[in-house]
């Protein structure tokens, strides 16, 4: 344990940080996931608003910094290619 205040205190903001990242990055996760279900399903009306709330989610998180902005932007795109691909 660090003998500093400053870094006590940055010790603990780092933990809530990385806490409410590993949230937001399992959120990404499972909003994607709910995209590849509806294209299994064979769902494209499902499959496109689920593309649309993932986009949304990966973009917010972008511009937190949780994720890269090119992260970001190439899982938007595979999901978006994803629906693109069904019939």
């Amino acid at each position: 344990m660090a003998n500093i205040k400053s870094q006590k205190k940055r010790i603990i903001t780092n933990e809530k940080a990385r806490i409410r990242n590993r949230a937001v990055r399992s959120e990404l996760k499972t909003a994607v996931k709910g995209v590849r279900a509806a294209v299994e399903a064979g769902d494209k009306d499902a499959a496109q608003a689920a593309a649309n709330k993932a986009g949304r989610l990966l973009d917010k998180a972008a511009s937190k910094g949780i994720i890269h902005k090119n992260q970001a932007s190439n899982r938007k795109s595979g999901v978006q290619k994803l629906v693109n691909s069904m019939k």
